[in-house]
């Protein structure tokens, strides 16, 4: 199966009112051409989960400003005035979730759990209307998966088969979310033959990957 597609066939796949997962940590790692051709595409009422929304003119913060997600899940929003614009303004949903009950809640999906338990958030806003539990005299809140239509993530060093090496901190979220989504894809720094990544530093398997796009540097 030939997995590289052309980009202008690669935003077609996220379809308004999708849920979508985007990797990366304050726009490093994130599959920047991908967001810039999904802005130019339009789709909107997207649910957007992701570490951050970036800043405004960086990664899915451009989204943000072109206003195409009806809701976002995330850790946090301050470094995007424009997320916390339409968060007062009643225009977006936020949900704001602990970064690390964040990242288990996708791994969560992807492991196909039924949901985490975490003492963070027990007794604050966080746990409102969540289910606690106690466990040998301690509560937690039982935390549900995160599961989305398609997952748009960035490999530093991609085989045409579709295994990805990711440099250094550019490995936030994108291995996790590989595992979380109903189909894959993958914006490459570089795309090599098969075998020329060593095996040990294949950090997402070609068995999770659907589609690679090429990015450039």
């Amino acid at each position: 199966m030939n997995k590289i597609c052309s980009m202008e066939e690669c935003v077609k796949l996220v379809k308004p009112g999708y849920t979508i997962m985007v990797g990366g940590f304050l726009g490093v790692g994130s599959p920047h051409r991908i967001i810039d051709a999904l802005v130019k595409a339009g789709a909107d009422n997207l649910t957007l989960i992701c570490n951050d929304t970036a800043m405004e003119d960086v990664g899915v913060g451009k989204m943000v400003v072109n206003k195409q997600f009806k809701k976002i899940i995330t850790s946090h929003i301050g470094t995007n005035k424009e997320t916390g614009r339409q968060l007062m303004a009643g225009e977006t949903e936020i949900e704001l979730v602990p970064q690390g009950t964040l990242a288990e809640r996708v791994r969560a999906a992807g492991a196909g759990l039924g949901g985490v338990l975490t003492p963070t958030g027990v007794g604050t806003i966080v746990g409102e209307g969540k289910q606690v539990l106690e466990i040998e005299g301690k509560d937690y809140l039982l935390e549900m998966p995160l599961h989305a239509d398609v997952a748009i993530i960035f490999g530093t060093k991609v085989d045409k088969s579709g295994n990805a090496f990711h440099s250094k901190t550019t490995r936030n979220f994108n291995p996790l979310m590989a595992m979380a989504a109903d189909t894959v894809i993958m914006e490459a720094e570089e795309i090599v033959e098969v075998g020329e990544i060593d095996p040990h530093l294949v950090m997402t398997p070609a068995t999770l990957v659907d589609y690679i796009v090429e990015g450039g540097k």
